[in-house]
């Protein structure tokens, strides 16, 4: 399988999906804290990818992403953006819900490295 088959893979999978460095109980860089934390504040499981023991989906997402940076929050196979939208949505309380309600209608997801 190849990178990019994998990264559509994971991201159908996984309904709530953060690509990060690190992971959320330790990351590795302070936008991917920032964006972990605002996830876990939301109160239900979501998995996660850590970039940088996976450099092949690092260079890879970008580019079918068409979004430069990480990390990146996937929900039910969209992507949502980075760390700045992360925390502008939690903030205006738009990613509560959000978070909420994808869980709701999988209540099987759990905490997992995609």
């Amino acid at each position: 399988m190849d990178t990019i088959e994998r990264i559509k893979e994971q991201i159908a999978e996984h309904h709530i999906l953060l690509y990060m460095k690190g992971s959320p109980k330790l990351p590795s860089c302070g936008f991917s804290a920032q964006a972990a934390q605002a996830l876990m504040a939301c109160g239900e499981p979501f998995a996660y990818v850590d970039i940088l023991q996976n450099p092949d989906i690092r260079a890879e997402l970008p580019k079918f992403a068409n979004w430069p940076t990480f990390p990146q929050l996937w929900v039910e196979g969209e992507l949502i953006g980075g760390c700045d939208i992360i925390l502008e949505m939690y903030q205006k309380g738009e990613l509560q819900p959000l978070i909420k309600e994808t869980a709701a209608k999988h209540p099987k997801a759990d905490d997992a490295t995609a």
